[in-house]
């Protein structure tokens, strides 16, 4: 029995090892995805408020962080953070269709 229950702690431990390190790298990556979308903005001569579409994703981009850590830190009832993650990716996937279709309307603008 012991035995079994080493193995079922060292699996934990290098579950929680591989979750921090995930956590850190995820981190990394929104940094640099913000970071080169401000560079593509400054090399290209882009005023975000010149263009709807990309103002459009900057106010999404804000609401998605927001409701981001609303679905992901604790301090809140589980419905709200549940509403908070299916809001969040809803902004996400808003955010990704405005930027492949260059329309504030999003994936509404392949209707249209």
């Amino acid at each position: 029995m012991y035995e079994a229950l080493k193995w079922v702690h060292v699996g934990c431990v290098i579950a929680s090892g591989a979750g921090f390190v995930a956590r850190g790298a995820l981190m990394l990556v929104d940094t640099a995805l913000l970071a080169s979308a401000i560079a593509m903005a400054i090399v290209a001569h882009v005023s975000p408020l010149a263009h709807p579409w990309l103002a459009a994703k900057i106010v999404a981009l804000l609401a998605y962080i927001a409701l981001g850590a609303l679905a992901l830190r604790p301090g809140h009832s589980r419905p709200v953070r549940t509403v908070a993650f299916v809001a969040a990716a809803l902004v996400f996937a808003y955010i990704v269709g405005t930027a492949l279709n260059r329309d504030p309307l999003s994936w509404l603008a392949r209707a249209v």
